[in-house]
């Protein structure tokens, strides 16, 4: 069986990240494998840009949300150990722009979170259901429990995974 070599953790900076990052951190250390952070900006206004929807994480943009939000990827990915070759930030549709990457990256997992959405609200799609249907490689969509709140330890949430 061939196992993963490089995993893709979509982050949407939602309340219950922290049980997907745990998810995510415990896969690419099962496998040995290579983990990688995208978090797509579509909530937030786009400043003027030289070029790309790519965000440059390295440089100063002057604007207070979008370095509010690249102050969190980053977070994220220092405590993963994810370096900063392997951490995206792009402005867009969270569902293609997380495609794109994997495509472009080499990506063989991605990982989103999912709110188990039903009615009309699943028929109209979700980022989970966008990436499941249009990715090349494997999708895994970790099924976020009602009660992970943002406030709760991330050593709290690993615990009551492996117990």
């Amino acid at each position: 069986m061939e196992t993963y070599k490089h995993i893709l953790l979509a982050l949407d900076f939602s309340e219950p990240d922290s049980y997907v990052i745990q998810k995510a951190r415990h896969l690419a250390e099962m496998f040995r494998a290579r983990l990688s952070i995208i978090h797509v900006l579509d909530n937030i206004p786009m400043p003027d840009m030289a070029y790309g929807t790519k965000i440059r994480l390295d440089e100063n943009s002057g604007d207070d949300l979008l370095e509010t939000e690249k102050s969190k990827l980053k977070q994220i990915g220092d405590e993963l150990g994810v370096g900063p070759a392997c951490r995206w930030m792009v402005w867009g549709v969270p569902g293609p722009e997380i495609v794109r990457l994997a495509e472009e990256e080499d990506i063989d997992l991605v990982i989103v979170g999912s709110h188990g959405r039903h009615g009309l609200a699943l028929l109209l799609g979700s980022t989970a259901n966008s990436v499941l249907h249009h990715a090349k490689c494997d999708v895994m969509a970790i099924r976020l429990p009602d009660e992970v709140t943002s406030d709760e330890p991330l050593g709290e949430i690993a615990a009551r995974m492996s117990g």
